[in-house]
């Protein structure tokens, strides 16, 4: 009811109010066919402009969630999500790249881009992994966040200095950057749409890994879990969704540390249950924050960034202080 409430309230608001009923009925017309009677702008402010933009932020949204809810299951840590691990720099690093040098495979054609994110993502989650084995084989969780700090942090920089170095694709890079989901319309809805139904599906189904996982590698182990691999498929898993996210949308940050967290508070640690919930409240999220951004100061239209930090932030602060005064954040 949640997302589906979101759904109608981001359609439905604007600068022209248009009634759920009639929203609706030009949905019921355009899915399966039934008669329209409303005016042919209203049909074309709906399907074309805000239903589209409510759709992509839903799906970046529940990307966003549910790969950061799996992060902090397989790393058994509160601080792990897609931004923490560098998995979102590296999927940037990916889309500047192209944007920067205007690339285009042709057997890919519009799908360059966000492959090249997911690659860059996959790439990121790897590297991170090595450099935290290299500095100690144990790989220790809170090793493994640190590099991902490292890592992100570096890959920003590089981003940094490529805007620096760019002349007319400046505007477009920093607009891109701060994170959007503005006149992207069903093209990339069409673009996101199988990176995330692959990702979504893969986490689901490793939900009972996952939970096995969660109270250690070794006790994975006695209960039958080929460790190693379900770990690289989870990652491989979330950096797909990550990379087509941030690919589509830009850096959109704290949905997959925030949503995840209080989710978990509401249902429990299963997987099974956790996973699909995170990815309905992360698109019911992203859906407000961004109806947010391009209502709060109407004509004026905000980065959906901001508003997810500005919400996040100090969410995940009361949340862990409320951790630490219970004795759980260690």
């Amino acid at each position: 009811m949640f997302l589906l409430a979101a759904a109608f309230t981001g359609t439905a608001a604007g600068t022209i109010h248009v009634p759920f009923r009639d929203i609706a009925a030009i949905l019921a017309h355009h899915i399966i066919g039934t008669g329209l009677d409303l005016d042919a702008s209203v049909d074309n402010i709906v399907w074309k402009i805000r239903f589209p933009r409510v759709v992509l932020a839903g799906l970046i949204g529940a990307s966003l969630a549910i790969a950061g809810a799996a992060f902090q299951g397989l790393l058994r840590n509160p601080l792990a999500d897609p931004y923490t691990l560098g998995v979102s720099s590296g999927a940037s690093v990916g889309a500047v790249l192209i944007l920067f040098f205007h690339v285009s495979i042709p057997f890919l054609g519009g799908f360059t881009l966000p492959a090249a994110s997911v690659i860059a993502a996959i790439f990121t989650i790897f590297g991170v992994l090595l450099f935290a084995r290299a500095v100690e084989r144990s790989m220790k969780l809170e090793t493994i966040i640190l590099t991902g700090i490292i890592f992100s942090s570096f890959l920003g920089s590089f981003i940094s200095l490529m805007i620096a170095l760019t002349g007319e694709e400046l505007r477009q890079i920093i607009n891109w950057l701060l994170g959007s989901v503005s006149m992207r319309g069903w093209p990339y809805v069409q673009l996101l749409l199988p990176f995330f139904v692959t990702g979504a599906c893969m986490l689901m189904y490793m939900a009972p890994e996952l939970n096995a996982m969660s109270f250690g590698e070794e006790k994975a182990k006695h209960l039958g879990v080929n460790v190693q691999r379900k770990k690289m498929l989870v990652l491989v898993a979330g950096s797909i969704l990550t990379g087509a996210a941030v690919a589509v949308s830009g850096t959109i940050g704290f949905v997959g540390l925030v949503v995840p967290h209080l989710i978990r508070l509401l249902v429990g640690p299963d997987h099974r249950h956790l996973l699909p919930l995170s990815m309905i409240a992360g698109a019911g999220f992203l859906i407000l924050a961004d109806l947010t951004a391009r209502t709060i100061i109407s004509p004026t239209e905000l980065p959906i960034g901001v508003i997810t930090s500005l919400i996040g932030a100090p969410v995940f602060a009361v949340i862990l202080l409320n951790k630490k005064q219970k004795g759980s954040v260690t």
